[in-house]
């Protein structure tokens, strides 16, 4: 397929933010082409299947408040169905496997009140910092030297309390505490609404799942889109000239008013831009990375966990996995369980090796007959040949605070998307499809100022 030597617009990366912006752009009359470096869309949302049954290799599920993604799925036909939660958690604590309802697993006494302790005093650092520019707020400085790491110590949070935020830091950045800034996790963690709202099925961001998967999502909108949308077309260097930009891709360039780049802040270093954007950018870049999270997969004749009560959900404080959901299609089987992989100890290994590991986690949570799936698969994102990491950024201290005005500020004709960049629903497909919706109205108001 031929690719054009001209459009108004180009729009690099073809995942939810990239194809949110090149389907917000064309729906107001605006020439927009579409260029992809992996040969399919999607991004970080990638659908494989298990046992025959669609999963999410990526991004999985969506929930109350997510509105830009689940009208836009809506609009697109794209059904969900409740993340399955019935009956009792499993926490796998201590060496010791106990059930427990809600979020919040079964501890002693004081380890809840420690819990909800650093919850509470957590969430009222976030009403002190602005989601849309945190690096202002009169605790900034102070937050950003530090990583989470340190501030729970210095609230002298228990090694138990410590120990789930591990938990949420891994599933949530794909990063250990003492590696992500304290500001960024207030920030990210405001932007989602709160701890609870981030971290909870029924009623959180956990809540509701696609059946098909969500990269359905992305095919339609670039089914839409036609001709306009290229694979395996890695955008190499973007020039900027008197007249707009020059977009240099493998095998050609064309030429546009303004450019959209949308993918996350770390891979805008494998683009070459001339004249070279202002030092901070390239900082930027470089100080903001992506984390690393893998999943693995196990399908089962039938979902045999609930027969004994359990939701399929579980936490566990030995990896390689450490936290689970139930994500078969039904009660009649087949039953899938979705494990979240520590990817410093699983990405190393294997392929037998980690699904060995993998299903002996499984086992030690829901019993012997884990080990004996009907099928498995895994997926390690930090592996990825092109784009690697996720499941978003990993920001680490003194990049809010140095950087972070840089994250989304135009230059010229290039704007930048990616879930990275929202203020609501940050890292999840949410922000991205905001991101895209953001980026699309800076463009509509630099074309109408420079035609």
């Amino acid at each position: 397929m031929n690719i054009p030597a001209r459009a108004e617009v180009v729009v690099v990366g073809a995942g939810f933010a990239g194809l949110s912006a090149a389907r917000a752009l064309d729906r107001r009359g605006h020439d927009v082409l579409v260029l992809e470096g992996r040969d399919r869309v999607g991004g970080r949302a990638h659908t494989t299947t298990v046992a025959g049954v669609p999963v999410d290799l990526g991004a999985t599920f969506v929930g109350p408040t997510q509105d830009a993604v689940t009208t836009l799925a809506a609009e697109l036909g794209c059904q969900t169905v409740p993340t399955y939660s019935q009956g009792k958690n499993l926490i796998r604590w201590r060496g010791r496997v106990r059930s427990y309802r809600s979020t919040i697993p079964k501890l002693s006494i004081l380890e809840l009140l420690d819990v909800s302790r650093i919850q509470w005093r957590f969430e009222r650092l976030s009403r002190q910092v602005p989601l849309a520019d945190p690096w202002t707020s009169p605790i900034a400085s102070r937050l950003d030297d530090g990583t989470l790491e340190d501030w729970l110590r210095s609230v002298h949070a228990s090694a138990a309390t410590r120990d789930l935020m591990a938990v949420m830091s891994r599933v949530t950045w794909g990063c250990e505490p003492d590696q992500v800034s304290m500001l960024h996790a207030v920030r990210y963690v405001k932007a989602a609404g709160g701890i609870g709202p981030m971290l909870d099925v029924e009623s959180g961001a956990q809540q509701d799942r696609f059946p098909e998967g969500t990269q359905q999502i992305a095919t339609r909108m670039a089914e839409a889109l036609g001709e306009r949308v290229h694979l395996g077309t890695p955008v190499r260097r973007i020039e900027r000239t008197p007249d707009g930009v020059v977009v240099h891709y493998d095998g050609g360039v064309t030429t546009a008013r303004a450019v959209v780049v949308a993918i996350p802040p770390q891979h805008r270093g494998a683009i070459d831009f001339d004249p070279a954007l202002p030092d901070e950018y390239a900082l930027l870049a470089k100080n903001w990375p992506q984390g690393n999270l893998s999943k693995a997969y196990a399908a089962y004749d039938k979902p045999f966990w609930r027969n004994d009560g359990r939701s399929g959900e579980a936490l566990s404080d030995e990896g390689p996995v450490f936290i689970t959901f139930d994500v078969s299609p039904g009660r009649d089987g087949p039953g899938i369980l979705l494990g979240f992989t520590d990817a410093r100890t699983f990405d190393p290994l294997p392929a037998d090796q980690r699904r060995e590991q993998a299903l002996a986690c499984f086992a030690t949570l829901f019993g012997e007959q884990a080990r004996h799936p009907i099928d498995y698969v895994d997926h390690r994102w930090g592996t990825e040949e092109f784009s690697p990491g996720g499941p978003t950024a990993a920001v680490p201290p003194g990049s809010w605070t140095r950087y972070g005005r840089w994250l989304r500020a135009p230059v010229d004709g290039i704007f930048w998307a990616g879930t990275e960049t929202a203020d609501t629903w940050t890292g999840f497909l949410d922000g991205a499809v905001r991101s895209g919706h953001r980026a699309a109205s800076e463009v509509e108001g630099y074309l109408s100022t420079t035609s």
